[in-house]
């Protein structure tokens, strides 16, 4: 059996939104919600994830995020790139480009579409883990792939020394509690969906992956850190309190409800790439109505 693996980071990590102005990315925008997220307290960045629109950036502007971010954080938390793509050589080609850039760790989601079996998604995850010099963190999104992991499958990748973790972002708590059961001292497993963060810590997981952090980073890494300070009912207390939040966030396709959000709060454009476009009216009023009831915007 392996030895327990080094743990990336305890707490919360933001998926932080990729911002554009006139169809390009917003580097000084970009660098402004770095420097936010780190003083709040944000324990690791996810750059390039689903929230950052991934699928709609090309990898030249991959590895410019991952080198601009991995500049600006200089070491203060682990840089987590998002470099996971259907095609494995894709995979490893844009993975060592991103460790080249000053990636510290890569997140590999599950391949979308080609929908491998369980045999093909140990080849992939083995192949990547192969031949990348950095920790790699499964991420699972069934959701928006298709795919499920199975115990087995993580039992058998949990064995090689690259592959540290897990972001799940599925609802399913009786995998996930196997997950942790299962691979607990070989893969540290976060939580991939807000209101899902107290419930997994209190399986045995290591924080959360999050979207909401993107707008209030402060009260999420609060959370986490009154759930490991030993504090459970105040974090649920905590988390409860944000629930409208991540909920109106989810109201449309992720991350259009919470660039929605930034740039009511001024922190970004409300631009998105094609196919994405702007939420309704309705959904744009249930976030100002949340917005402003946590006393996050002013009445306008």
């Amino acid at each position: 059996m392996s030895k327990q693996k080094k743990t990336l980071f305890r707490g919360a990590a933001t998926a932080l939104i990729t911002p554009f102005s006139s169809g390009r990315i917003d580097f000084d925008a970009m660098g402004k919600l770095i420097e936010r997220q780190i003083a709040a307290g944000i324990k690791a960045l996810v750059i390039a994830g689903t929230t950052g629109e991934s699928a709609t950036l090309t990898d030249a502007e991959k590895i410019a995020l991952f080198a601009f971010a991995a500049e600006r954080i200089q070491g203060r938390v682990p840089l987590i790139a998002g470099v996971g793509c259907a095609d494995t050589a894709h995979t490893v080609a844009l993975s060592r480009s991103a460790c080249a850039a000053g990636a510290d760790a890569l997140l590999i989601v599950t391949p979308y579409y080609n929908r491998p079996s369980q045999a093909g998604l140990r080849a992939h995850y083995e192949t990547i883990a192969d031949n990348s010099d950095k920790p790699i963190v499964i991420y699972s999104v069934p959701g928006r792939t298709g795919v499920t992991v199975s115990t087995d499958t993580y039992i058998a990748l949990s064995d090689h020394p690259n592959i540290i973790a897990v972001k799940e972002a599925s609802t399913d708590m009786g995998a996930i509690s196997a997950l942790i059961d299962s691979c607990g001292n070989r893969l540290d497993v976060y939580a991939g969906n807000d209101d899902l963060t107290v419930p997994i810590c209190s399986l045995g997981g290591m924080g959360i992956i999050s979207v909401i952090s993107n707008i209030v980073p402060a009260a999420v890494a609060d959370i986490c850190r009154l759930w490991f300070d030993g504090k459970p009912r105040l974090a649920a207390a905590r988390s409860a309190k944000y629930h409208c939040l991540s909920r109106a966030l989810f109201a449309d396709t992720n991350p259009v409800p919470v660039k929605a959000a930034l740039a009511m709060m001024g922190l970004c454009r409300e631009e998105f790439r094609l196919p994405l476009v702007s939420p309704c009216d309705e959904v744009r009023e249930r976030i100002r109505l949340c917005m402003k009831d946590l006393k996050l915007i002013a009445e306008v």
